[in-house]
């Protein structure tokens, strides 16, 4: 299965959320995109148990320029690329993309090199000592991506976890489906 292009809009980047306009992302994304707490223990609760990780691909390559550069990587770096689609009630929700840097993936966190369908922001929160750096957000041309027929934007936030104090880059791109889940509280 071909990966998405994720290709930003023109004349769009990647920024932090007070640098985005208001109004510019749909209400019902809006509690989604901006919770900072696990993106899967949310999912978990809006599909009242139904989830699950369909894995795309996996496979040893390199990351793309921005994100090597937002690891601290050089752009030739090995890294185990994971794109997987987090499924809620059998239908996709939202695509996930996580570049593991193989430097991140020795000692304790080896295990990360053969997650399957386990999800990986579940074990990320569920580590003590996890730090997730700053948050950015961008907007997508929807076409290409699985669970989005119509093509419309898909917006996208990403973030570098340190795990066991080693880099890993998590992206996550809000398909249609997803907000139209109501956000379960806390």
């Amino acid at each position: 299965m071909p990966s998405p292009e994720l290709r930003r809009l023109p004349g769009a980047c990647w920024q932090p959320r007070p640098r985005l306009r208001a109004g510019v992302i749909p209400a019902g994304l809006r509690p989604w995109l901006f919770d900072e707490d696990s993106l899967t223990r949310r999912l978990v609760a809006a599909s009242h148990g139904d989830f699950a990780v369909q894995v795309r691909r996996q496979w040893w390559g390199r990351a793309r320029p921005d994100e090597a550069r937002l690891l601290g990587i050089a752009p030739r770096h090995a890294c185990r690329l994971r794109e997987v689609l987090l499924l809620g009630q059998g239908q996709p929700w939202v695509f996930a993309r996580s570049v593991l840097p193989d430097a991140s993936l020795t000692g304790r966190s080896r295990f990360l090199r053969r997650l399957q369908s386990r999800p990986l922001g579940a074990l990320l929160f569920q580590s003590p000592g996890t730090v997730r750096t700053r948050v950015e957000y961008a907007p997508f041309a929807g076409s290409g991506f699985p669970g989005n027929p119509d093509g419309g934007v898909v917006w996208g936030r990403r973030s570098v976890f340190l795990f066991q104090d080693k880099p890993l880059l998590v992206g996550e791109y809000f398909l249609p489906a997803v907000a139209a889940q109501r956000f379960p509280g806390r």
